[in-house]
């Protein structure tokens, strides 16, 4: 059963009004979100919006040659699967990365509700303009931040929206969410450790300190921080 409780885990959700949100109920379903699931990939249909609550979801890009890379990631803060129009394709693959659930509705009645006008285009134009700001930085952070600040800005956005001190990942993923070599992780990581940063365990990294890591990001995690702020203080300033 769905309650205002429950889908206001979601923060897009949450900025809307009680009203608002009610109304969606009968459109909404509460949906499991296992580690590993494709919730669409590059050229696939949109059928589905996704508003996470506890899940995180990596925005992928696949290169011709088998190589990927993460271009984005989604948890609490947002949405995926967001189609202005019918036709409208995937141009990146999204991949549940930190098992959870989230609330989906289906794409032909988000679109009904963004051509209304309404609180939630309003929400999703500001929310657009976010992930902008956020893909940007990761643009740009891929051709000027050093490998320690692209890690801490990849653990601070794990940690920003997960809600343990403590990321469930391997190695392995984390070289192939930076598109750089197991190696390169393992000495990025052991220097964070040397530094009093991080903690690793096989497949666990326990955020010792979190201040300490944004200092080591700078920028590369700052910029794309901003904007989901920004998003959410008028959100609810206006819901």
């Amino acid at each position: 059963m769905i309650s205002v409780a429950g889908a206001q885990q979601n923060e897009l959700l949450r900025a809307l009004s009680r009203t608002d949100l009610e109304a969606l109920f009968p459109h909404l379903e509460l949906v499991p979100m296992p580690a590993g699931k494709h919730l669409y990939d590059f050229g696939s249909k949109f059928d589905y919006a996704y508003f996470p609550t506890n899940a995180i979801v990596s925005l992928m890009y696949v290169m011709e040659d088998g190589a990927t890379t993460e271009i984005g990631v989604v948890g609490r803060e947002g949405v995926l699967g967001v189609a202005m129009y019918e036709a409208e394709r995937a141009t990146c693959s999204a991949v549940v990365q930190t098992a959870g659930y989230a609330y989906r509705l289906k794409s032909s009645v988000l679109r009904e509700l963004v051509a209304s006008g309404g609180a939630m285009a309003q929400l999703l134009m500001r929310y657009t303009f976010a992930m902008f700001a956020q893909l940007a930085q990761n643009v740009v952070g891929g051709r000027h931040c050093t490998i320690e600040q692209k890690l801490c800005r990849w653990l601070l956005d794990r940690l920003d929206r997960s809600l343990s001190d403590e990321i469930k990942v391997t190695q392995d993923t984390m070289a192939t969410m930076l598109g750089v070599r197991r190696e390169t992780i393992t000495m990025t990581a052991r220097k964070l450790q040397a530094d009093g940063l991080i903690q690793y365990r096989r497949g666990t990294v326990a955020i010792l300190d979190r201040a300490g890591l944004e200092d080591y990001a700078g920028t590369c995690y700052r910029a794309g921080k901003i904007g989901f702020e920004q998003m959410h203080d008028t959100a609810w300033n206006n819901a």
